[in-house]
């Protein structure tokens, strides 16, 4: 049986999944290959998605929605809430002449699906899923049986309480603006970074009160409520803004960890779903904890997971079954298309000199293969540099466009995680902060000396742990910054074409698509 699936609205997705053999085909999220950041689903992402059929698939599936995004009152497929009677639907459509099984479940299934299915945890043991997003903050339980269990909502949309102190700090959001932007939370954690913990003062603790105590299911939180706030249009570089975003950070946190206290006590492992889980700081957090044996968070967490979330849910309906073999490499793959290679020198990929050109502190492109899943360069659509001079962090946010101080996250041979950072096992997609204990490693120490670790081993990606490898026999040290490959607000980089041109306009030292590595300006 053959799943088709579909995520509406942004992020959107077409995802594939083969229940013979239980395989995640293909995850593509219609921002890759350079389309805007967040978009829904393309002609293109669908007319990819159909190379994979030689027929129409036999399961045709929607992840449910709402079909303004807003007000979660029209739906589409299944909609937006539930777990229990009413949020699955099973029916016939017909789709291109056939007639197929179709299956819509709702959003929140889809988060929770997706999470199980690419979880290391076997079929029929119990595990805890914390589901935590823009909309949802709650706890359940699945049993061996495949039963969902609510065991307790901690907090009404975390995430937008959380990004809205950057909305309302920020003189560009506009008084009236009504959804939050997308990027808003990542630049707040950024922020707390710079940000001074302790106790929160009298005027910081009233806002947080605030932010946190509005019944966000009727009221929903809009900056002209806050017009009076000592924070109303502060600026996004204030040191009081950081502080305070620091301890906001900690305030959600604390919630939902005194409920896990409390009613978690099992000692199942935690699978995070929802965007909160990309806060690395939090999933350290978690895994700090001690409340669960493992915590596992997907590279899919957000909503770019959601259409593999319910294809697993329609084929559990179908087969009984709900976890997938999966690799995080099952985006678009790499167009190796004709392109402008003028002022370019081409030679054949040697990893040696890659890793050589890394090491005299050169700025690389660097594509193999499928794209990542998620939001998360893992080695196939990443640029690189050399880990040891802060200069080439600020160089690397010069041409990322983004602010000189911003982190840059380091990927590293696994074996060797430990020499480097506070890491004991593996972080292979990117989602977790740890401390830096190398001190040579200056372009990959953020302010508060973290960073988000990627660590690699062989069998997860071949061609990158070599190069990692050849660096290592080079420098003495197997870590590289591992920053993505793509237009500013826009996916992925997925063609020759498109590589070539960013690497001349943003000034990379060169890049590597297929069998090529392309120098710029070498005579």
């Amino acid at each position: 049986m053959k799943i088709l699936s579909f995520k509406s609205g942004h992020d959107g997705t077409v995802a594939g999944v083969n229940s013979a053999d239980d395989s995640l085909l293909f995850s593509y999220e219609a921002e890759k290959n350079s389309f805007p950041r967040y978009t829904p689903v393309t002609p293109d992402t669908f007319i990819d998605a159909g190379l994979w059929f030689k027929d129409l698939p036999d399961v045709l599936a929607l992840s449910g929605w709402s079909r303004n995004g807003i007000d979660h009152v029209t739906t589409s497929g299944a909609g937006y809430f539930g777990i229990g009677a009413g949020s699955e639907t099973v029916g016939k459509r017909t789709f291109f002449g056939k007639t197929v099984d179709y299956y819509t479940s709702t959003h929140e299934r889809a988060h929770i699906w997706c999470s199980y299915a690419l979880s290391p945890f076997a079929q029929g043991e119990p595990c805890y899923v914390l589901l935590w997003e823009g909309v949802l903050g709650d706890f359940y339980e699945i049993d061996r049986d495949l039963n969902i269990h609510h065991l307790g909502r901690v907090m009404t949309s975390p995430g937008t309480r959380f990004a809205f102190l950057y909305a309302l700090a920020d003189p560009d959001f506009p008084i009236s603006g009504g959804e939050l932007r997308p990027a808003d939370p990542g630049r707040l954690m950024a922020a707390c970074a710079f940000g001074e913990g302790g106790p929160a003062e009298e005027e910081e603790q009233v806002l947080i009160d605030q932010i946190l105590s509005i019944d966000t299911t009727t009221d929903p939180l809009r900056k002209s409520s806050f017009v009076n706030s000592p924070y109303f249009n502060i600026g996004t570089d204030s040191q009081r803004l950081k502080n305070l975003a620091t301890k906001l950070s900690d305030a959600i946190f604390k919630q939902f960890q005194d409920f896990a206290e409390t009613h978690l006590q099992k000692g199942y492992p935690l699978i995070i779903a929802g965007g909160c889980g990309l806060n690395g700081n939090w999933n350290a957090k978690w895994e700090k904890s001690g409340l669960f044996r493992e915590v596992f968070v997907p590279p899919t967490t957000g909503d770019s997971g959601c259409a593999i979330g319910t294809a697993v849910d329609a084929m559990r309906h179908f087969t009984g079954r709900a976890k997938l073999n999966w690799s995080v490499y099952s985006g678009q793959s790499f167009c190796d298309d004709k392109a402008d290679l003028e002022g370019l020198t081409a030679t054949e990929l040697n990893l040696k000199h890659v890793a050589q050109a890394l090491y005299d502190g050169k700025i690389i492109g660097w594509t193999r293969g499928n794209c990542e899943i998620g939001p998360r360069a893992l080695g196939n659509r990443s640029i690189l540099a050399a880990p040891f001079n802060a200069e080439t962090r600020a160089r690397l946010n010069r041409i990322k466009g983004r602010a000189e101080n911003s982190p840059v996250a380091p990927s590293c041979l696994e074996e060797d995680a430990h020499l480097h950072f506070d890491l004991e096992g593996s972080s292979p997609y990117m989602l977790s902060f740890h401390q830096v204990i190398d001190p040579s490693l200056a372009a990959v120490t953020h302010v508060d000396g973290s960073a988000r670790v990627q660590t690699v081993r062989r069998d997860q990606n071949a061609f990158f742990y070599d190069l990692l490898a050849e660096f290592k026999a080079i420098s003495g040290v197997g870590v590289l910054c591992n920053t993505s490959l793509n237009f500013k607000n826009s996916g992925f980089i997925n063609s020759t074409s498109d590589l070539a041109h960013y690497a001349q306009q943003v000034g990379l030292d060169g890049f590597v698509a297929g069998n090529t590595f392309y120098e710029i300006g070498k005579i």
